[in-house]
């Protein structure tokens, strides 16, 4: 922590190390004016991300590392309790800042003394805007994706003016650490996808707001899966959402928000036998795991066996076997 610092950069990796790298250089470059720490979380990387940034930005760099794999929102928690700016702005190690982005979020909350976190506009890396901002999910906004009507209705990342939306995604958020501390951290069960959604939901009911600030603009590199991995994150995602719904609405409305989504992805892979470059298989996971978000393994699956795997490479060492 550094008590100086105005604004604290917290970025959370796991396996990612060039992309990493390119989002820390685009940090340091962009620093601005304001007094900034940075944070690397290494959530047990195998691919020698955390050495990478020990020997490239050792001393511009905060880094923690993790000896087994977390969930990110017990991540960004941390990150965030350890953080001493008043300003923390949370990056994925696939995003990378362009010039103005932090001055340009920084001054949005210190013209919003209510706004617990402000939301950039993300960008692909070809400069197309990626959604950012939405409407929290419910049985309007699952309605409104069976009717396609969700770009419209759902998106909330449009216009050139900052304002007021229901929720950003993390990829690029700046939080208020005052917010933070009254809010508390993000809820651990929501290991990935939908753990800021529940944030900004608390913050709200709480009296806080969030903004979108489309002036600041981050590159977000998102990282395609493909096989196993892709149908992990289409488990994580169903039931995170899932659980979402029944968190905040209830019951009905995670029913309602199943059987919505359902059909939504279900017309999207009939639409897919028509459309070039559309995957129906993807469209009909989507489709299945909507309807029966409790079956299936998803991201916590797959880093609870990854750290089976450390524990079992460490009792193997320690036995005077293979590393």
């Amino acid at each position: 922590m550094d008590p100086a610092a105005e604004i604290s950069v917290c970025i959370v990796n796991t396996s990612g190390r060039e992309l990493l790298l390119g989002c820390l250089e685009s940090v340091l470059r962009h620093r601005g004016e304001a007094s900034i720490e940075v944070l690397v979380l290494d959530n047990a990387s195998g691919d020698g991300s955390a050495a990478a940034v020990r020997e490239k930005y050792g001393k511009d760099v905060t880094l923690v590392e993790l000896s087994r794999r977390r969930g990110k929102a017990e991540n960004d928690s941390e990150l965030l309790a350890r953080a001493g700016g008043r300003y923390c702005l949370l990056l994925n190690e696939d995003s990378e800042l362009t010039g103005g982005a932090v001055d340009a979020l920084r001054l949005a909350l210190d013209q919003h003394p209510r706004a617990a976190a402000a939301g950039a506009r993300l960008l692909d890396p070809n400069g197309v805007p990626q959604p950012s901002a939405w409407r929290f999910p419910g049985w309007r906004t699952a309605l409104a994706g069976a009717l396609f009507l969700h770009r419209r209705l759902t998106v909330q990342s449009r216009g050139t003016q900052t304002r007021e939306v229901d929720w950003v995604q993390s990829a690029g958020v700046m939080v208020r650490k005052q917010a933070f501390e009254e809010v508390g951290p993000l809820d651990p069960q929501f290991f990935v996808y939908s753990d800021e959604v529940d944030w900004q939901r608390r913050a709200r009911d709480a009296g806080w707001s969030a903004l979108f600030v489309p002036s600041a603009r981050i590159v977000h590199r998102e990282q395609l899966s493909h096989g196993n991995a892709a149908r992990r994150r289409i488990v994580e995602f169903s039931r995170n959402r899932d659980r979402f719904v029944r968190k905040h609405t209830g019951s009905a409305a995670a029913l309602a928000v199943r059987v919505s989504a359902a059909f939504a992805y279900s017309l999207r892979a009939l639409a897919a036998l028509v459309i070039p470059g559309r995957s129906g298989r993807r469209y009909l996971e989507h489709a299945y795991h909507s309807l029966f978000p409790g079956r299936g393994e998803g991201l916590r699956e797959g880093a609870d066996a990854y750290n089976r795997e450390l524990d079992a490479a460490e009792r193997s060492t320690a036995r005077g076997g293979p590393a």
